[in-house]
């Protein structure tokens, strides 16, 4: 009876271990194809998604056209949405690298900077947007994951937060013309 107890315990200590540990983007590093911020954000590029409410439930359908482009080692996203409903968004990111290989991503309707990695075919950023809600705003932590699966796809999963509680999540697929 000891040894089952013993046993019980371990695997749910591994459980509990595993639950709190999180993916980092290194553990990307040797996929394929390996995603160059410089290369796949540079052209016309656009963007189809979804957005989902805390249940899971999709709340709205967009697309997006970007214009991408670096000059002097700065790259800019000049994103245009149009949401299902009629209404139209831009965000216009800054992407600057550091001596590390990561970035700083900075817009308009971002608070502070957003710090962004990438490793094989994956890139992570993180930061707070502020959106519209209600007659003001709200803030929201944003999780972004991008995997490129081909020279011309890159799939986003975004998962979005407030104070630690899932609120939402955005998916979409950008696509290089």
């Amino acid at each position: 009876m000891r040894a089952i107890v013993k046993f019980a315990l371990a695997a749910l200590g591994l459980a509990f271990i595993s639950a709190c540990s999180s993916i980092t983007v290194e553990q990307y590093a040797d996929n394929e194809p390996q995603l160059v911020a410089e290369k796949f954000f540079n052209g016309q590029l656009t963007a189809h998604g979804i957005v989902k409410d805390r249940s899971g439930q999709v709340i709205r359908y967009f697309s997006a056209n970007i214009k991408a482009y670096w000059v002097d080692g700065i790259g800019t996203l000049d994103e245009s949405f149009v949401f299902d409903d009629g209404e139209r968004q831009t965000r216009v990111w800054k992407l600057k690298p550091n001596a590390d290989g990561t970035y700083v991503a900075t817009a308009g309707d971002v608070i502070g900077e957003g710090k962004m990695k990438v490793a094989g075919n994956s890139l992570f950023l993180d930061y707070v947007l502020r959106i519209p809600y209600g007659d003001g705003t709200v803030d929201l932590r944003i999780d972004d994951r991008m995997y490129l699966v081909s020279d011309k796809v890159l799939l986003n999963e975004s998962v979005m937060t407030k104070w630690g509680f899932k609120v939402g999540q955005i998916t979409l697929v950008i696509e290089k013309e």
